[in-house]
């Protein structure tokens, strides 16, 4: 099987990357960029993509490329830092926030380079006065810019794409050998050496603002490279189904479920690898939504086949959540009581031996700088290993996968849509939800309100078109009148947004009636609730929790 190679230089869509690679049907992996060059060998990719990243190439301190790394013998692509790296480890020059460019825009590129084959349905057109050249060998050279050779071919005439930009620094003299094939404002935006097969963009193609960026990477991996399409989910479950099996050997695992997406279907997976070894448990941490607790047990004895064992640990999770406001420390106070109880049940089944989580790729790269130079965003109650003397061994059968690609995985194991096309709930529940303090009589406020707009959500079909839909309760009061009477009660957030995966989002434009209904019914419904808003930011710059 035909594999790539992704080196990590700490961007946050490093794992965007690896699921359009996996899209395309190319198997991937991701890698430190400090990965030895022995061990590059011995992978033997087909090809190597750098990712972005947040350091400035001129800074002393900043990841490197070792420039062996473009001596391999096979196709290589830079993005954003990746494109800054490769032009300095071969001679380019960067310039450090001289023209700096977040956001979308409008690149002007060569259409009849690989790279940027069936990119746009946009007619070729002159981006500067003067004769093409048929083959688009060259652009003209903006004010001081110098195209490594190529500034006195005659302009192209390229075509439009909007893309992704996300960089301070920029390349403004393309290495020896290399030519620029995309411009953006002036600043070169794509830069290709087809002799050595060195490649690099200064463009996020793996995000969705980028428009057609899937098709950039499938031309690189099928046109360039050469990969064969030949990854697919149920290479995957065969893979996984192999490995658990050969892990578990005649042991028992115990798989913690929630209900969600993710541990059904890391309980469906272990379930068809190892079958009544597999020991499913519960935990009711008095943080879930309205009717979770009945609902759980039922949904997976229906439609999985698996009795679950329920464990009534509410009390537990309050008591060590009293008074604590901080949110990063809530999420490893419930990561702690998540451990300990699963170290009392493991203590009641016999032979086990493996502890089972539906961890998932965004949960690690958020939680933890595992790759590259990654920054943490937030701490995950799943990630991080488990204490020594619980005595067991971490099964993650999902830790490289995808919300997306989960759910596809759910679909090829035969899990109803009832689990697979659940919205995202986080590990640590309604604690994140409620800002500041967690208490009994708040989270009856989130809950009630929380059941109201989901109510109100599915019946006007909305559930199924977004990615997450919740409530969030705030810290403060605000005066109302009900009743004729003043008030002083609490304020409860909407939150909706749309996404492919999770990485980014955007808020929801939900019909005003809806929305107004979603108001008007937790206000009447809800004992303690005056006043509601509408969450209208975007991730980033926000995340789609509020905690």
């Amino acid at each position: 099987m035909d594999r790539l190679l992704i080196l990590d230089f700490g961007s946050q869509y490093t794992q965007l990357i690896a699921r359009r690679v996996r899209e395309a049907r190319v198997y991937s992996e991701i890698r430190p960029c400090t990965m030895p060059l022995a061990e590059m060998r011995v992978f033997a990719p087909k090809g190597i993509i750098l990712s972005g990243g947040p350091a400035s190439v001129t800074d002393a301190s900043s990841p490197r490329l070792d420039p062996t790394v473009l001596q391999l013998g096979v196709p290589v692509l830079g993005i954003c830092y990746g494109m800054q790296a490769m032009a300095k480890a071969l001679g380019g020059k960067v310039a450090a926030g001289m023209a700096r460019e977040y956001g979308r825009a409008k690149i002007l590129y060569d259409p009849y380079h690989p790279l940027f084959h069936d990119m746009t349905d946009d007619q070729p057109h002159s981006g500067v006065e003067g004769k093409s050249s048929p083959r688009g060998t060259g652009f003209a050279r903006p004010s001081g810019h110098d195209f490594g050779g190529t500034g006195a071919e005659p302009p192209m005439k390229g075509a439009r794409a909007p893309v992704w930009m996300s960089h301070g620094d920029h390349v403004t003299s393309v290495p020896k050998g290399f030519r620029a094939i995309a411009l953006s404002d002036g600043i070169i935006a794509a830069m290709a050496d087809d002799a050595r097969r060195l490649y690099a963009i200064q463009f996020h193609p793996e995000v969705a603002h980028t428009e057609h960026g899937e098709m950039l990477i499938a031309n690189f991996l099928t046109r360039i490279c050469g990969c064969a399409q030949t990854w697919t989910m149920e290479s995957f479950i065969e893979q996984e189904i192999r490995q658990i099996a050969e892990m578990v050997g005649k042991g028992r695992v115990i798989c913690g479920v929630s209900g969600g997406v993710d541990s059904s279907v890391t309980a469906a997976l272990l379930h068809r690898a190892v079958g009544d070894q597999l020991t499913c448990v519960f935990v009711d941490n008095g943080l879930l939504r309205k009717g979770e607790e009945t609902k759980i047990p039922r949904l997976f004895r229906d439609h999985l086949g698996i009795t679950i064992g329920a464990i009534d640990a509410g009390a537990r999770f309050l008591q060590v959540l009293k008074d604590v406001e901080e949110p990063e420390e809530k999420r490893k106070r419930i990561g702690r009581e998540f451990i300990a109880v699963f170290e009392e049940a493991a203590r009641g089944i016999a032979g086990a031996q493996f502890l089972a989580q539906g961890t998932l790729y965004p949960d690690v790269i958020e939680s933890l700088s595992t790759r590259g130079p990654s920054a943490t965003i937030k701490s995950h109650h799943n990630v991080g290993g488990l204490p020594e003397r619980m005595g067991l061994t971490l099964i993650e059968p999902l830790r490289e996968l995808f919300k997306d690609e989960v759910r596809e995985l759910g679909r090829q194991l035969g899990l109803p849509s009832e689990m697979i096309l659940r919205q995202p709930f986080p590990g640590p529940g309604l604690a994140v939800r409620i800002l500041g303090p967690v208490t009994e009589d708040r989270l009856s406020i989130l809950r009630n309100a929380d059941d109201v707009m989901m109510q109100e959500i599915k019946a006007a079909g909305w559930y199924d078109k977004v990615w997450q839909s919740f409530c969030v309760l705030l810290p403060v009061k605000t005066v109302g009148v009900m009743g004729d009477e003043r008030t002083y009660e609490n304020v409860v957030t909407l939150r909706v947004v749309g996404s492919l995966d999770g990485m980014t989002a955007d808020w929801v434009r939900l019909p005003y009636d809806l929305l107004g209904r979603i108001a008007n019914r937790i206000i009447n419904e809800v004992h303690g609730v005056n006043r509601v808003v509408y969450d209208i930011s975007s991730k980033p710059p926000a995340t789609i929790e509020w905690e």
